[in-house]
């Protein structure tokens, strides 16, 4: 029976000091029991000598220090785990919030994880087809890197994480494939929109969503990603699932542990967020990955609204730097009504090479990819150079590259959140953009791909 405590001194906002207290560790969960019975649970963040600072989930709003008493639970928070979490919806901590019975775990977990052996990575290199054109052809995702996608305030993020939790599949295998959804302080009306499109495309069968509201505990903010990723380390290594793990938004996250940290009166370090902001978000990303001999693997795509679209932000600019590159989304490519409005120029796979090529996807991609690249580009100056000095100042060939460009974005790029194209369908596409260029330009594709797949003029 763990020892309870009559020694609770000051209270302020979410915090509470607990002096006294005996082998308390740091971020162990405690029960706040009041007199009139009602319970409330924080966990602790700071210990000094006897002293312990907590921190409450629900707020200290109405509690009567005089009769309350605080009992330490010996751990950390956990997440109940089985096979019967698929298809259903949790809160931050791991509460059903679907209106279903709750769930018999098979085990609990600790959300902070375990560190993965560096040793014991394997290294990613198979294909997750997204059934977007712009992130499957041109910046590929790979079954256990993690590439962050980076938005912008009322950019439409959201339509693109259902988007791709409802068609995000491994090719060539039979093996299981599931989602973890996490939204990250999201808005009533925002939790309902997942939840609902997840019903009505079926998506939710195959998915496990943890929804934290805006108005909930800051708290509870920082643990539920972590929720998510636990419940993903669970299906990945233990049930050897293949998990895509979206969280939505990282800036919702941090802003959290900068409120937390600013509580804890803790040095500030750029822009206020706390100077550990770094390894903080390192503790999340690098639990995706493949672990050598086992068959699951946790593929991770967070997502960022950049504040004042400022890719130099502290938020965007750690996150470049743990994870294998980004999805840029525009926010002129939006203005234009493009659906997803995703600038493949600065965007980045950095794995893409190993997910793609003959027996992945297919043998010209990496051809095809480098041309499209090169030929938007082109295009993108030769519509900038047509601004300054007019259509009579480009070549033929030139206004051939500035129709290329148009193309590219009105059919290649804007797709719509509800078109699932293959790969095939998007290497197809790709051919039947190039041939608006002639064969002479395709100078980055090898000969023999050029007669197998560019479309030949009728007559």
């Amino acid at each position: 029976m763990r020892k309870e405590y009559r020694t609770i001194r000051e209270v302020v906002g979410p915090l509470m000091l607990v002096n006294e207290v005996e082998g308390v560790k740091y971020d162990e969960l405690v029960e706040i029991r009041q007199g009139n019975g009602e319970v409330r649970r924080g966990k602790v963040l700071e210990v000094e000598g006897d002293r312990a600072l907590l921190q409450l989930f629900e707020g200290s709003q109405g509690l009567c220090i005089s009769d309350s008493k605080a009992r330490f639970l010996g751990r950390s928070i956990e997440l109940a785990v089985a096979p019967d979490m698929l298809g259903r919806v949790f809160d931050g901590m791991g509460n059903p919030m679907d209106g279903g019975s709750a769930l018999i775990p098979e085990k609990r977990l600790d959300i902070n994880g375990a560190p993965m052996n560096p040793t014991a990575r394997d290294y990613p290199s198979e294909f997750i087809q997204t059934g977007v054109s712009a992130i499957d052809g041109l910046n590929t995702l790979v079954r256990g890197q993690k590439l962050p996608v980076f938005s912008g305030s009322g950019l439409p993020h959201a339509n693109l994480a259902a988007q791709i939790a409802r068609q995000a599949r491994v090719l060539g295998t039979d093996e299981n494939f599931a989602v973890v959804f996490a939204a990250v302080g999201i808005t009533f009306e925002e939790a309902d929109f997942f939840t609902t499109d997840f019903r009505h495309t079926g998506a939710i069968d195959r998915t496990v969503t943890f929804i934290n509201l805006a108005n909930d505990p800051a708290i509870e903010r920082i643990s539920t990603p972590r929720m998510a990723i636990t419940a993903a380390e669970y299906l990945a290594y233990e049930l050897g699932m293949h998990v895509l793990v979206i969280i939505t938004d990282i800036t919702n996250y941090a802003e959290a542990l900068r409120e937390v940290s600013a509580a804890r009166k803790e040095v500030p370090g750029r822009r206020g967020y706390p100077g550990y902001l770094y390894t903080d978000l390192a503790t999340m990303y690098e639990r995706a990955g493949r672990i050598k001999g086992n068959p699951g693997s946790i593929t991770m795509i967070p997502i960022l609204s950049m504040p004042e679209d400022d890719i130099t932000h502290p938020i965007p600019d750690l996150t470049g730097y743990i994870t294998e590159g980004q999805i840029i989304l525009s926010r002129e490519l939006h203005r234009r009504a493009l659906t997803p409005p995703i600038n493949v120029l600065p965007s980045l796979s950095r794995l893409k090479d190993k997910g793609i090529g003959k027996g992945k996807t297919r043998e010209d991609h990496a051809d095809t990819m480098n041309q499209l690249f090169s030929a938007y580009s082109r295009g993108k100056d030769a519509k900038e150079l047509a601004v300054i000095l007019g259509d009579a100042a480009l070549s033929d060939t030139d206004k051939l590259y500035a129709k290329f460009s148009d193309a590219f974005e009105t059919e290649y790029v804007s797709q719509g959140y509800y078109t699932n194209r293959s790969i095939e369908e998007t290497l197809d596409l790709g051919w039947k953009l190039l041939a608006i260029l002639p064969s002479s330009e395709l100078k980055r594709i090898r000969d023999a791909y050029i007669e197998k797949y560019l479309p030949q003029e009728e007559g």
